[in-house]
């Protein structure tokens, strides 16, 4: 059986997931599991269904990669499931064929190559949030308070924001704009700035894996 698993995160369209399952359908599809969650959520119903209803030979098939999961960690997951199972993966340009007895070398390469990188991801994170913490209590702040968050930043400092972001406007331009005190400007901006540092490590680690991934299949 050829399964389709067709993602959109909760502020697409529904016409990006009737696209997805045309593609799929003419991809070879057929029966097509559908779902609107964040591809970094590793548990998602329809996904963990169709992972559980999937039997030797079978294939899933995804318009991207990134249908399937935007996780390093969770596509190990995955192609280890694939290979207890022996499936087949072809998930936008991305294969890995587990329906035989033992896995192609090159792609069980790529597989352990990815595994490191997902390790490193791993340690990354733990480190940055060991780091938070040990500064958090060096500071005689209460671990476990709720923090602010993005969603927290007020709607009258993030109009204001790409003024600064383009420096027209100083911090204490800024908060006397806002109405915010310049403490509470200065957190916001680190905030921002922070999210922004791990959006480009984020892109310039999957641009490596991609660069590698095109590497192995010369």
């Amino acid at each position: 059986m050829n399964y389709g698993y067709a993602r959109c995160s909760t502020d697409e369209t529904r016409q990006d997931i009737h696209r997805q399952e045309r593609d799929l359908r003419g991809l070879g599809a057929e029966k097509i599991f559908c779902e609107y969650e964040s591809g970094t959520k590793r548990n998602r119903a329809q996904l963990n269904l169709l992972l559980s209803v999937a039997e030797k030979g079978d294939v899933i098939i995804a318009t991207e990669l990134s249908r399937i999961t935007r996780s390093t960690k969770d596509l190990i997951e995955i192609i280890d499931i694939a290979k207890e199972k022996h499936l087949k993966l072809i998930l936008g340009t991305f294969e890995v064929d587990c329906t035989g007895d033992t896995l192609d070398p090159m792609v069980e390469g790529m597989v352990k190559m990815m595994g490191v990188f997902a390790e490193l991801e791993r340690n990354m994170i733990s480190e940055r949030v060991t780091s938070g913490m040990r500064n958090a209590a060096a500071k005689g702040k209460v671990i476990g308070r709720p923090h602010t968050t993005v969603a927290d930043i007020p709607q009258r400092f993030m109009k204001s924001y790409p003024l600064y972001e383009k420096h027209k406007i100083n911090q204490s331009e800024l908060a006397r704009i806002t109405g915010l005190n310049r403490g509470t400007v200065r957190k916001y901006i680190k905030m921002l700035e922070e999210i922004k540092t791990k959006y480009w490590e984020i892109r310039i680690f999957r641009k490596s894996i991609f660069m590698l991934l095109k590497k192995i299949r010369k």
